[in-house]
């Protein structure tokens, strides 16, 4: 799927003109659909949008395409969706999550609507409303400016700030004067920074009272990142070194961190989402539920449903929606609004409804596969998923 953003989003990793989600419907044999997505990155997952495909149709699909739609209760089923996709691994990558995720919250999103249930009959909502943070991608210090006045003016009290760059003590100063002492401000660095400049910006900039740093040095050992937490003066979160259970375990024991940012594209939908949650939780660990960029609504979805169940979330981000995307697949608004609150969103299944011509406008290109529907015997089983399509870019 690719969906031109409305202005580039940069940071030091990567600059993005237009989303590139890999989009799966599956269907079941009494017509009722789910959607779900993921989304590749190769400096993350290792998954391409290629290995992606290949995984999803070889590996995945067809391991689950014939069973029965699980039947959903109570919070504890989400992990009856994770088991029911097999553990294959995916060759030269960390993870398969971005595919498993894909997969996932399509056979949930069906799951429920069968049922005529909403998430969060599993999820039940501890807030009523979700408050987003805003993003300052990198570029030049007059635009970064500009886009502080604009988060300013609609209200937004959490901003982070994509840095790894030349001058970044200059734009951490500025946007802090530009937004007021009363804004969060968070640094993100994608991995571009080694540990002597990492301290040397950070003790520069420790007077501006940054909230944490994200991702400061890139994913490598956990005893380096251990290391550097001693020395650094602000709270250090990972991200790319945040990939599966195992690295919040090894986090963990290692002491090497503040804070987890949990995507649930990246941690392998919502299941595992919330088992690293429980994990931070129990170890005193700070939570983002975060997002990729460029997500379209079935992702904002998922993570507002977790940002909205867990008790404890520092920050969140994503619901760009119609902000970042030209245009968004589903006609239910997604985007944040002012002070950057959403809603907890209460539809059918994840909560937003897919317009399909709109996936076909935008798809680059669709895999289709089925299955042949099998003879069910009396009294009749759940009906297994027959058919799955795949929206995916280039």
């Amino acid at each position: 799927l690719r969906i031109p953003f409305v202005e580039t989003f940069r940071h030091s990793a990567k600059d993005r003109t237009a989303c590139d989600s890999i989009v799966v419907r599956v269907e079941d044999d009494c017509g009722e659909v789910g959607f779900g997505e993921g989304v590749p990155r190769p400096y993350v997952t290792g998954e391409t949008a290629e290995s992606m495909v290949r995984h999803l149709t070889a590996s995945l699909w067809p391991a689950v395409a014939d069973l029965p739609v699980p039947d959903l209760n109570t919070a504890a089923d989400l992990a009856a969706i994770d088991r029911f996709i097999p553990e294959i691994a995916l060759d030269s990558a960390i993870s398969d999550n971005a595919s498993r995720c894909a997969l996932g919250l399509a056979i949930l999103d069906c799951a429920l609507r069968r049922q005529n249930r909403a998430m969060t009959s599993l999820l039940p909502p501890f807030r009523q409303k979700v408050t987003y943070s805003g993003v300052i991608t990198a570029g030049t210090l007059e635009k970064a400016l500009q886009h502080a006045r604009q988060m300013k003016q609609i209200g937004l009290r959490q901003v982070k700030i994509k840095v790894g760059f030349e001058d970044d003590v200059e734009r951490i100063r500025a946007i802090r004067t530009a937004l007021g002492e009363d804004a969060a401000l968070r640094l993100d660095a994608n991995g571009a920074w080694n540990p002597d400049r990492a301290l040397e910006v950070l003790w520069a900039v420790a007077a501006c009272r940054i909230e944490s740093v994200e991702q400061p040095l890139a994913r490598g050992p956990i005893a380096d990142l251990a290391a550097f937490k001693k020395e650094c003066p602000i709270p250090v979160m990972v991200d790319e070194s945040l990939v599966t259970r195992d690295d919040a375990r090894a986090l963990i024991a290692a002491e090497a961190v503040d804070y987890f940012n949990i995507r649930i594209s990246k941690c392998g939908g919502l299941s595992r989402s919330l088992e690293i949650a429980d994990l931070a939780r129990e170890a005193g660990i700070g939570i983002q539920v975060g997002s990729q960029v460029g997500e379209t609504a079935i992702l904002a979805a998922a993570g507002r449903h977790v940002a909205g169940h867990l008790e404890a979330v520092a920050f969140v981000e994503g619901s760009f929606g119609t902000l970042l995307l030209s245009e968004d697949i589903s006609p239910d608004g997604v985007r944040f609004g002012h002070k950057g609150e959403a809603p907890v969103l209460t539809g059918k299944g994840l909560g937003v409804r897919v317009l399909e011509d709109r996936l076909a406008k935008y798809a680059v290109k669709e895999v289709i596969q089925s299955v042949t529907k099998p003879t069910v015997p009396e009294p009749a089983m759940p009906v297994p998923i027959i058919s799955t399509t795949l929206t995916l870019p280039d």
